[in-house]
């Protein structure tokens, strides 16, 4: 009987847990000093590291469990890739050489927006299919194939990542040049993702990024691209980007980012409005770089990356390899017909010799014989 019993307080925890509200996850981000940065949706962690609008990189020393507050440390400016690319002519149309194409799936299939969609939960398809919709026509104006999965995986609750992984494989099998899934925020306030971008009022896009999976570092850095494009071609349209416990089920691919579109009080035709420039700024990050043979940008950013993609024509480590080795090559010719002569007539013979090696390119040219 004692046994039944704990078993069913262990299924009624767990049944607890996956039911929980999103918005008893809602976290507030505050520095060492205790002023506020932002708020995020999802469960902080010690170690989690965050990069703010202005490029600022804090990482979660401390979390609060009973006040929902979590702790920062500003440990620097963030470094971020290089995209003054965007500024330059391109001459050949990136990526011409393979297919663009990108994959989009949401796991929080009722995510909805109280403004638009009358109710921040629809149970079924909710209001962010209708984003990722647009935000894949956007994409495919652009000329990228985009595939979005229209599965569901309700409930709401810890579980659904479970359940979206198996959407996110079938996706993959595509081979995508990359995977996102579709979110809208559950923090409260609107104003931390209203925004006023070119005269127009639309929403702004977090990045969340897992840190619990092997991919966790070309995630960032693809994250942080996005990022860097965005803050050039449309300034305040990338919120942030948030790296936080958990994996997202970005250990299947390397280039496999969370978007939130806004959050559920802000109105929906705002977030919309978004998808747009969102889609210029995604497909610019992953096709409109100049560097490498065939013209695809460096997602990393590091200058490993750069130096791996040129092209053999502008690489100079060979020939100089081969510069070396003829002078040493000539070295060596000469001490021989030296030692070899005793001094007399070793220039004439060094002569000879360069001449027969290089076929008469270089000195005399050898005598045939008849």
């Amino acid at each position: 009987m004692k046994k039944t019993f704990f078993f069913l307080c262990l299924l009624l925890l767990s049944v607890f847990a996956e039911t929980a509200s999103a918005e008893d996850m809602v976290y507030t981000l505050i520095d060492e000093n205790g002023k506020g940065l932002t708020q995020v949706q999802c469960e902080c962690d010690t170690g989690d590291e965050y990069i703010s609008s202005t490029n600022e990189h804090y990482r979660v020393i401390s979390v609060d469990e009973t006040s929902r507050t979590a702790t920062l440390k500003h440990v620097g400016q963030a470094d971020m890739p290089d995209v003054s690319w965007l500024g330059m002519q391109q001459s050949l149309p990136v990526a011409a050489l393979r297919e663009k194409k990108i994959a989009l799936y949401c796991t929080h299939s009722d995510e909805s927006y109280i403004k638009g969609d009358g109710t921040e939960s629809i149970e079924g398809k909710g209001g962010i299919y209708d984003i990722a919709d647009a935000f894949g026509n956007s994409l495919e104006k652009l000329g990228v194939t985009v595939e979005i999965s229209t599965e569901t995986h309700l409930p709401h609750d810890a579980g659904a990542y479970r359940r979206s992984r198996q959407t996110a494989v079938a996706l993959l099998k595509g081979q995508p040049g990359a995977i996102f899934d579709i979110h809208r925020d559950g923090i409260p306030d609107p104003d931390e993702y209203a925004a006023t971008i070119g005269n127009q009022k639309m929403s702004k896009v977090r990045l969340l990024v897992g840190k619990s999976n092997q991919n966790k570092e070309a995630n960032l850095s693809f994250a942080k691209q996005i990022k860097a494009v965005g803050d050039k071609m449309y300034p305040g349209l990338i919120k942030d980007i948030y790296m936080g416990k958990g994996t997202y089920n970005q250990d299947l691919a390397p280039r496999s980012v969370l978007l939130e579109f806004g959050t559920h009080t802000l109105d929906k035709e705002r977030v919309v409005k978004a998808v747009t420039p969102m889609s210029e700024v995604v497909y610019k990050a992953m096709y409109g770089g100049v560097t490498g043979s065939a013209g695809a940008s460096d997602v990393s950013g590091s200058s490993q990356s750069k130096e791996a993609s040129k092209p053999a024509s502008e690489d100079n480590t060979g020939a100089s390899w081969g510069i070396w080795l003829v002078i040493a090559l000539l070295a060596g010719l000469g001490i021989f017909a030296f030692l070899s002569t005793g001094g007399r007539g070793a220039a004439g013979k060094f002569g000879r010799s360069i001449s027969e090696m290089t076929g008469g390119l270089i000195g005399k040219k050898p005598r045939k014989d008849k």
